[in-house]
């Protein structure tokens, strides 16, 4: 029997993160069955940039707006539903947290140490980013 080939399917997201007393903190978010803690990221959307469409994630899934970098910091693969993805992912300064956003009722945010943040990510190439890329970019 011949073995499925399972389509990478390309989405984008942030790494949200803000400066407090000199530390260095990452929003991450739940799920939306709140079975465990991820970053902001979705589907790429149809006439935006990568990095415009991890913007838009940010504010539907995180509540948080600020001025995306424009250039990749890297891209983890995770599996869902038989599906495999790629993220590729862009650092997101939050200047502005909202109290009200689109996916409010299906999530909880929490703001962390970088260390905290990795720890709880599931995908090891995921918490290798975080950990590696908000320290060379303080």
């Amino acid at each position: 029997m011949a073995q499925k080939t399972s389509k990478v399917l390309q989405q984008s997201g942030v790494i949200p993160y803000r400066i407090i007393q000199g530390k260095v903190e990452i929003l991450l978010i739940t799920t939306r069955k709140r079975q465990g803690w991820v970053i902001p990221k979705g589907g790429l959307c149809k006439g935006m940039s990568p990095h415009e469409s991890a913007a838009k994630e940010a504010w539907e899934e995180a509540g948080v707006l600020g001025r995306v970098t424009t250039e990749k910091l890297g891209n983890y693969k995770y599996r869902k539903r038989g599906n495999i993805y790629r993220v590729n992912l862009f650092l997101l300064p939050v200047e502005e947290v909202l109290e009200d956003w689109p996916e409010a009722t299906a999530r909880e945010r929490k703001w962390l140490e970088v260390n905290q943040a990795a720890e709880l990510v599931k995908e090891n190439s995921l918490k290798r980013i975080i950990q590696t890329s908000l320290i060379m970019n303080q």
